[in-house]
């Protein structure tokens, strides 16, 4: 595994098993209160990988495909939950 994907896909793992996490132990009307704090972590996340590395080159990038990925997982769980408890 390159580097680059060394950084972003745990980051996008994490979101996954936070999102399940919220879709089966919350309420309902707690769901994007906790989805927020689901995003929240992965931006630290994100952070705390892309300084680990300490590969400069690179870095915008591999915090924007991070974040951006996380905030696509976010919205498309967020649809399935709104549409679920519809």
């Amino acid at each position: 595994m390159t580097a680059r994907l060394a950084s972003i896909v745990p980051v996008w793992i994490v979101v996954v098993v936070g999102i399940v996490l919220v879709a089966t132990l919350a309420e309902p009307s707690g769901y994007y209160r906790w989805l927020s704090i689901v995003f929240a972590f992965a931006i630290l996340l994100t952070f705390a990988l892309q300084l680990a590395l300490s590969q400069t080159e690179g870095l915008v990038l591999r915090m924007t495909v991070s974040v951006g990925g996380s905030i696509l997982l976010l919205t498309v769980a967020t649809i399935v939950l709104l549409l679920v408890n519809a």
